[in-house]
Order: C-alpha cells, then structure tokens, then sequence
C-alpha cells in the first residue's frame, strides 16, 4: 500500500485500521502501516468501482424507489418476499445509502471534525494525533458517531478548512488543535453557533470545551531541575508567541525567574522544526550573557540545536543543558543525549478530548454533566542526560 493517500471527488475512501472507525479527509496524510493493523481502504460499490444508490437498486429490481426506500427501512406495508428480494440485491451489488440525502433530513451527519495542519505537522507529531485519534474514536463509536479528519493544504489558512466543513455540513462538531491566544476560528464558530471543542486555551470562543497540558506545571518543573543543577542563566526558545501554549510558557518562564530573584532574561524566538533550532544557536553563542541552559517549547527546535551545539564545540549535557517543555516524541529518546522533555497519557487525552466535544454537543451534553468539559491535563517528567549535568 502506498504510504499516501490522495482523495479525489468522486469516491470518498475510508482509511481503517479494522477497528477505531478513523476516517480522513485532505490532501493526502503519510501513513506508517503494521503488519498486522495497516489501514485499509473500504469502498462501497460495484466491482467496477460504480456507486450504488437507491435509484440503481430500483432499476435494477423493476420496482419504484419508494417501495425500496420502505423496505430498507422495514416499513410495515412492505410484503416479507418483497423485502427479502431488496435486502439480497441490496448485499449483491453492495448499495451504499446516500449519507448526504439523509443528513439533509435529519440535520446531521454523525460524523465529527478533526483539522489539522499540515504545515507545522511532522512525522512525529502525527504519530502522537494518530494515537489521540484512535482513543478519540473508541469514545464516539458509543454514540454511532465517526471521527474525520481534515486536513488543510500546504499554506491555506486553518480558518479556510473550518469554513470548508462548516459550509458543506461535514461535521457535527468540530475539534481544533493549536489555538491562538486570540483564535478567529472560534469566534467564527461561536458566530455559526457550531459546537466544538479546542486541544488549548484561547480568548476568543467564548464559554466552549477545552482541553490543554499543564505548560506552566513543566516549565516549573524544569527551572527547578536546572537550578538543582547550578544554573542561573536560562534562556528560552518559543516558536510561536501567538500561540497559546508558547504564550503560557513564556509567562510561566518570566514568572519562575521572578519568583526566584533571578536577573538574568533571553527569551528568543525561531521556526517550529529542527532547522529553526539549527540556527537559533548562534544567537544564542553571541548573547553578551552566554546562558548555560536553555529550554525550548517544542523538540524539534531542541533536536536541531543540539546539532548546532556539538558543532560549534559546546556540547549538551556536558558544556549547557537543553531541555524541552513539549511532549516526548521517539526522537527525543534517541538523540545523543537524549532529550530531556515530558510524557502524558495520549490514550486518555484522546478520550477525554472526545468527551469534551460531546460536552458542547446539545443532544449528548446532559451525559457530561450539561457543562462544557475544561481541564488541564498533568505532564510527568521523562528526566534524561541533555540538561543532567552539574554546573
């Protein structure tokens, strides 16, 4: 199987793995299958790949689509042998209803939004959402609700998919990652009245479901780790100040150097993903104040700067400390020394994300309590040899 999958207009394919129900929407999400559990891909239809609809089952049996339409839908007026003959048809050619027709109806879709951007997602990263994923899904399934997952294209505005689903009612609810400390995505789904729920913290939105990690809990952490370790001079490196997760480490980093009388601030900022860190480095060799540590939001800045370090000299975990306030990837784990960062239970955040979209949901709300779900979930410290020196 290939290891991307491009979808077209005419078919919508499945990604499965047998049993989370995870669909995916987009332009195309790089896949690491298992032998046993790779995704598969589910088709309705004939052989020759020709959807079958209602009208197809009618013709093919000579009878009108209302006497098909009552007898897949176990209509009292409808004859036993006059169903059976549907029912058997309806297996043989492998009719698919028309989910669109029926959503009209009803008002809904059974299906909830998941977007993505694939700008900023690495291949690290989307091993940890694939896991959240499939938590999420085992939580829907009790609600005969499907997760999708949509996927924005390379440089397309975040707030261009979520007026996409919104528009051609592809979801029930949506949940957004990566919030902004002022989000118009939220306040277009306020405005739309669209339940959703946000992995993160922002202003905008107004009273919704959330749930975020305990940032400031780590970057305490970690200034109590290096300072055991002797160090005074911290620095930090953030991606992104506009969003939300890099503005509450920031604030927690200025507030823990404060609480402990600490003079000493640089706080600099470089592009989300290894090369960012990469260059960062020499700004941070040049400061007039060479720190002997520095913590970074994300792991991959960390990962690349610590390739900048060794090469100029200044080795991790031996000459400066470089430790990561994000969650742990296997490259952490893997870099030389490995990189000291944090670990959360992926499995019950994706259940718990689930739950909190449920929560904004009017028709499952009462089940949560009939309060939108916000917590913050606990990061526990994987302690490892980049920063576990003493000064």
């Amino acid at each position: 199987m290939s290891s991307q999958i491009v979808f077209g207009r005419a078919v919508q394919i499945l990604v499965s793995d047998g049993s989370s129900g995870v669909s995916m929407r987009g332009e195309g999400w790089p896949l690491a299958g298992a032998s046993s559990g790779e995704p598969r891909l589910v088709v309705s239809g004939r052989k020759d790949g020709t959807i079958v609809g209602i009208k197809e089952l009618a013709d093919y049996l000579n009878v009108s689509i209302g006497t098909v339409s009552r007898a897949l839908n176990n209509h009292p007026l409808v004859n036993a042998e006059t169903r059976r003959r549907v029912l058997e048809a309806a297996d043989e050619l492998g009719y698919a209803p028309d989910q669109s027709g029926r959503s009209l109806r009803k008002g809904t879709v059974n299906s909830i939004a998941l977007v993505l951007s694939t700008d900023r997602t690495s291949s690290q990263e989307a091993m940890i959402f694939m896991e959240i994923s499939r938590s999420m899904q085992s939580v829907f399934r009790r609600f005969e609700l499907d997760l999708m997952i949509h996927l924005n294209e390379p440089g397309q505005e975040l707030n261009d998919r979520v007026r996409r689903v919104v528009e051609r009612r592809q979801a029930d609810a949506i949940v957004l990652v990566e919030t902004r400390e002022n989000d118009p995505r939220l306040d277009y789904l306020t405005k739309r009245k669209i339940p959703f729920a946000t992995w993160g913290q922002s202003r905008s939105g107004g009273l919704h479901p959330w749930l975020d990690l305990d940032f400031e809990g780590a970057m305490t952490t970690v200034i109590d780790r290096l300072m055991d370790f002797g160090h005074r001079r911290i620095a930090m490196v953030s991606n992104d100040p506009g969003l939300m997760f890099d503005r509450l480490l920031q604030a927690a980093y200025q507030r823990e150097l404060d609480t402990r009388g600490l003079p000493f601030r640089l706080v600099l900022e470089t592009d989300p993903d290894e090369k960012g860190g990469y260059k960062v480095v020499e700004r941070l060799l040049a400061a007039p104040e060479r720190p002997t540590a520095v913590v970074f939001s994300d792991s991959r800045p960390a990962a690349g700067a610590c390739l900048g370090f060794s090469e100029a000299g200044v080795f991790p975990g031996r000459d400066i400390a470089i430790a990561s306030c994000s969650v742990d990837t296997p490259m952490a784990a893997y870099l030389s020394p490995g990189l000291t960062c944090f670990s959360v239970d992926l499995k019950r955040l994706g259940e718990r994300l689930a739950e909190a979209v449920l929560s904004g949901m009017p028709r499952f709300a009462q089940e949560f309590g009939g309060k939108p779900i916000q917590e913050i979930f606990p990061l526990h410290l994987i302690a490892r040899d980049s920063d576990a020196f003493q000064l």
